[in-house]
């Protein structure tokens, strides 16, 4: 994410019904690039659906990400500094997998 711009995960269409993309989806300027340590972090969504079957695909737009931009700069950028287990992620399955 660019140091001016926050973003918010959303549905890509909301008719689709009760279908979780996330359950944070907010993208805090500096998240993943690289002068914050991030060089290119992934976004792991956790995903689900409520009271109806769903099957992913490969390849399947979930989501989209709606873009703001900082009215001014941030006095840091995310995970700069902090050991953050998000910034730098690659993919993953969830901690409830057992490899």
């Amino acid at each position: 994410m660019p140091p001016l711009y926050a973003a918010e995960m959303t549905p890509f269409d909301p008719l689709v019904g009760e279908f979780r993309v996330h359950y944070a989806g907010f993208f805090d300027p500096g998240f993943g690039h690289e002068a914050a340590g991030g060089r290119g972090s992934r976004a792991v969504l956790e995903v689900r659906s409520h009271e109806v079957p769903f099957i992913l695909e490969d390849g399947q737009i979930v989501g989209r990400l709606v873009y703001e931009h900082m009215q001014e700069k941030p006095e840091g950028l995310y995970g700069s500094g902090l050991g953050s287990n998000y910034q730098a992620q690659g993919l993953k399955l969830s901690k409830h997998f057992r490899s």
